[in-house]
């Protein structure tokens, strides 16, 4: 009996600590999914070692509820069968005297939650690429509340199963537990699917459902020719900054073709915005290269009525010689003589000039940036965000 004591006390221990570390997780997946001026956790110290980052995967939660929950959750669960033969004695609680070995039972969720934990450690090392060092605490901790919960001299793991199961198969033989089973299940089967459809506690994995689609895809199937994207006379006209070198703005250049097909009365007009000193002089030093070459034939394939054709294959195959480009320009049935002379003319060159120059003066100096009315957004919104932003402007879903 007094051996059993002790082994609680360690477990209620752990278990204290385990908690202690889940609530601090908990913090942490909040201000990196929710609180967009919150500093760097304590335990983001680097690349590899980054708590914030493995916070803001989509493998930081597990049917829509974060990880750091499911512990918190366990803890208190093994806090409750540490206390189950003082509880049982409350008329409230009277259902605890179910769990006749509760040391066996948190012993096999200690090694259990250690189980998944070592799943999570190798999706972590070999997946994300990245390590979460108060997790890595839970794992060891999980590890040790379960080694200290089984009584090894006496049946060890298997007799702790063999228990676990047991207390279970005994308690359902009761019509009223067995009731009470049921509704509790019914619930928890309800709030995760609640949890899992909405995605509340989950903001990155709905951004992933939401940019998937336009991230994993390998061209652009919505994409249209000629120099008008959406309705010529719309009501709605969306200006869109982005560079052919930026890997965001291919995503985004899909997207906003799908809006032109989902959305009536709005149209979308391109302005370049290349990220690259060939061009622009408000770079200090090279960075997207390459890209004031697309810039310009593309402005020159505009003056042959198809921009938004070069425009496509510009972000899908990346040329990076004006061969490339003329290859391109030829599947596409262009002039290539005149094309190339109109990219390498000192009008449309002036006219690149003019629209970086605008584009700074109004604030704008990252790709892609979306400007709706007076409001500038920069970066890739949520597909579902983008439509609500035109819908308030006055556009409407078709």
């Amino acid at each position: 009996m007094e051996k059993m004591n002790i082994r609680k006390i360690m477990v209620f221990i752990l278990a204290l600590v385990g908690l202690l570390t889940s609530v601090k997780l908990a913090m942490i997946y909040y201000d990196a999914n929710f609180n967009q001026y919150a500093l760097p956790s304590f335990c983001s110290i680097n690349e590899f070692v980054d708590c914030d980052g493995v916070a803001k995967t989509t493998e930081s939660q597990f049917f829509g509820i974060p990880l750091a929950y499911w512990g918190i959750f366990l803890y208190f669960f093994i806090f409750l069968m540490l206390g189950a033969n003082k509880l049982k004695n409350i008329k409230l609680f009277k259902f605890m005297e179910v769990f006749k070995n509760p040391l066996s039972y948190i012993g096999m969720l200690g090694l259990i939650s250690f189980a998944i934990s070592m799943t999570l450690l190798c999706v972590s090392l070999f997946g994300i690429k990245k390590l979460c060092v108060l997790c890595a605490v839970t794992y060891v901790i999980n590890l040790i509340i379960g080694l200290t919960a089984i009584d090894f001299k006496n049946g060890g793991i298997v007799q702790a199963f063999k228990d676990s199961v047991t207390d279970f198969m005994d308690a359902i033989k009761n019509k009223y537990y067995r009731i009470a089973f049921i509704i509790v299940m019914l619930f928890a089967i309800g709030g995760l699917y609640y949890t899992t459809t909405t995605l509340i506690f989950a903001p990155q994995v709905k951004q992933q459902k939401d940019f998937g689609e336009f991230i994993n895809a390998k061209e652009n199937r919505y994409a249209v020719n000629g120099n008008v994207l959406g309705e010529p006379l719309a009501k709605v006209v969306v200006y869109t900054y982005t560079d052919y070198n930026c890997p965001i703005c291919e995503a985004y250049n899909i997207m906003i073709h799908k809006a032109a097909k989902d959305m009536a009365n709005v149209k979308f007009v391109h302005k370049n915005l290349p990220l690259d000193t060939e061009c622009n002089p408000f770079l200090k030093s090279p960075f997207h290269e390459g890209s004031c070459r697309m810039a310009r034939y593309a402005m020159a394939a505009e003056k042959q009525g198809q921009f938004w054709a070069i425009n496509s294959k510009f972000f899908e195959l990346h040329p990076k010689t004006d061969d490339e480009i003329l290859k391109i320009a030829k599947e596409l049935k262009l002039d290539t003589d005149k094309l190339y002379k109109d990219a390498n003319s000192q009008e449309t060159k002036d006219a690149l000039a003019k629209e970086i120059d605008l584009a700074y003066s109004q604030g704008i100096n990252a790709t892609p940036s979306t400007k709706i009315g007076n409001d500038v957004y920069v970066g890739m919104k949520p597909y579902s965000e983008l439509l609500k932003l035109l819908e308030d402007a006055g556009a409407s879903r078709r």
